[in-house]
């Protein structure tokens, strides 16, 4: 489902929008993309340079991160006394506290290593949110997500560097 809501939305973007580095930063503030798959998009699809889009997207990515952080907490603590609201606020800070246990127990290193796992749900969107329910400081807070992301990107970007040398490597074989 999420690879189908990545390409409707760069799809929708393309068509839209005319900047490439515009859409890159777009799409790396989405949570289910982030940096880390934005710059892969960025660099394969829309033929941005590699160094170009890793700093696009990593600031992009940043961009909504400020705001969870400052204001998610008053905004929610409102929206909670709606019914619709409270249960879907605990359905979203259960599963936040479950994913980030490392958060909880090492604050704001722990922040650095669930931020820097480049799977789905262990980005910059969720650590904020894991950052406002343990109530890390907010300079922590942001110091330790951004530097999950660029420890994510670099990795994600590592692999698809390290994929794309292992498949002209194998090409020559054939």
């Amino acid at each position: 489902m999420a690879k189908f809501f990545i390409e409707n939305i760069y799809t929708y973007l393309i068509y839209n929008i005319g900047s490439k580095e515009l859409i890159a930063a777009i799409l790396a503030a989405f949570p289910f993309v982030e940096a880390r798959y934005a710059i892969l998009i960025a660099h394969a699809q829309m033929d941005i340079g590699l160094q170009k889009a890793f700093l696009i997207c990593v600031l992009a990515n940043m961009v909504p991160v400020i705001p969870i952080l400052l204001f998610f907490e008053p905004v929610c603590d409102k929206l909670r006394h709606f019914r619709v609201w409270k249960s879907f606020f605990d359905r979203l800070f259960e599963r936040t506290k479950r994913k980030a246990v490392l958060v909880e127990r090492y604050e704001s290193l722990g922040l650095i290593l669930f931020v820097s796992v480049p799977l789905p749900v262990t980005g910059a969107w969720t650590g904020a949110l894991a950052a406002v329910l343990f109530k890390l400081r907010i300079k922590y807070a942001i110091l330790s997500i951004f530097t999950g992301v660029i420890i994510s990107s670099l990795i994600a970007v590592s692999i698809y560097m390290i994929s794309i040398e292992g498949f002209s490597w194998l090409k020559q074989f054939h």
